[in-house]
């Protein structure tokens, strides 16, 4: 069995995990706000989220194994190297937001955090292009769902 197969799913559910720590620690906080209409249930995020880290796991196997498939120009290695460094960031900045919205109870400072967390999306999306189409396609998600939970904080920024 390849190392990656149990390494990135970890790292993925270490994020996840942290991100759900810094989320729980902040609940009490975040039933006193009020929120908008279309803010949904604790159990769709969770399941929303959920699909999400197993897409983004997938998606960085997906480019991990495309790379590594055949021997690669400078480059190319470079380039895999800006991916990886990419999703690393995005991982720190997935679980930062959960920290600075729910810990810190830092809404705006979520808000812009959120907005450099979906360009790291963004740019994944363009960048993993070059090996993998499918693990671009599987970040939409994703990407989509960040789009929203912004939409959705900003709303919750102004009401509160």
């Amino acid at each position: 069995m390849k190392l990656h197969f149990i390494t990135i799913p970890l790292i993925t559910l270490a994020v996840a995990l942290l991100g759900s720590l810094f989320t729980s620690g902040g609940m009490m906080w975040y039933k006193g706000l009020t929120l908008p209409p279309i803010a949904p249930s604790g159990f769709v995020i969770g399941i929303i989220w959920t699909i999400i880290f197993i897409l983004t796991a997938i998606s960085a196997i997906k480019i991990w194994d495309a790379f590594h498939s055949s021997k690669r120009n400078k480059s190319e290695i470079s380039h895999f190297y800006s991916i990886l460094g990419l999703y690393i960031t995005n991982a720190f900045l997935n679980a930062g937001w959960s920290f600075l919205f729910f810990t810190k109870s830092l809404i705006l400072a979520s808000i812009i955090e959120m907005v450099v967390l979906n360009l790291t999306v963004a740019m994944l999306i363009f960048f993993n292009w070059r090996f993998s189409k499918l693990a671009s396609y599987l970040l939409i998600p994703y990407f989509v769902w960040v789009c929203f939970a912004t939409a959705l904080a900003i709303e919750i920024w102004l009401v509160n």
